[in-house]
């Protein structure tokens, strides 16, 4: 195909939720640098940068409603909508706050996906072209004891994708997601930089971390004009853990 700008999303609205930091804030750079009209997100509006920032909890309906408005008033229809908001709050079963984790983990890692969806799905197949990127975690293909909150809402996106992908596919609007593996971000910054290396040498056949910008190059090449027929995809970026076996 060679169309012009098949290749770019320069002039696009781009909406990344939880964009004050880590891949988020990747994500929007990265969107940025190639010409996207971005807004920014997070319900911590202090680690926003760029010129349409809002800060925005996606767990609260009015809030979502409120700020996509202003999002279109300000920068025009959008094009993208990039899901990345989420929390991690670790609980086995049996302990005492588990209701709090479980009922706080799905309100924004699922939840939260959904309200953004639907405030913004009437712009996005306002005409073919719309994207939606899904971020979940290689927890939405596997588990790990004592964070099952967190587990299922990333299994949750992955089936919200699919799903998605079937229903909004006939607007011309593609949803896709990506699982990203062992990422250096806030939710892994309190690990232990040793420990880090021994799961990465043990678990990962690339043998490292993976940075944000690694994400949010994978996110930029789904957002493309030129991945209109990727819909509904999976992809894993994650050094290749979910390929080993052991």
């Amino acid at each position: 195909m060679s169309e012009p700008g098949i290749r770019s999303i320069s002039g696009k609205v781009a909406v990344v939720t939880g964009a004050g930091s880590g891949m988020g804030r990747a994500i929007a750079a990265l969107f940025a640098s190639e010409g996207a009209r971005v807004a920014a997100t997070d319900r911590d509006a202090s680690g926003l940068e760029g010129d349409a920032t809002w800060e925005l909890d996606v767990s609260d309906a009015m809030s979502v409603t409120r700020v996509v408005d202003d999002i279109v008033a300000r920068l025009g229809p959008i094009d993208i909508l990039v899901n990345n908001a989420g929390v991690s709050i670790p609980s086995p079963i049996g302990a005492d706050d588990y209701w709090r984790a479980w009922e706080t983990t799905i309100a924004v890692n699922l939840t939260g996906y959904v309200r953004m969806i639907r405030a913004c799905e009437p712009h996005l197949a306002r005409e073919p072209g719309g994207r939606i990127v899904n971020i979940a975690s290689t927890e939405g293909l596997g588990a790990t004891p004592y964070i099952s909150p967190y587990t299922v809402s990333k299994h949750g996106v992955v089936g919200l994708t699919r799903s998605l992908a079937c229903e909004l596919g006939p607007l011309g609007t593609t949803v896709n997601c990506i699982c990203p593996g062992p990422i250096r971000t806030g939710m892994t910054e309190l690990i232990p930089d040793d420990a880090k290396e021994r799961f990465a040498r043990r678990r990962v056949p690339l043998r490292r971390y993976g940075l944000p910008e690694e994400v949010a190059h994978m996110v930029l090449n789904l957002a493309l004009p030129a991945s209109s027929y990727v819909n509904g995809a999976i992809v894993a970026v994650d050094g290749g853990l979910t390929a080993k076996l052991g």
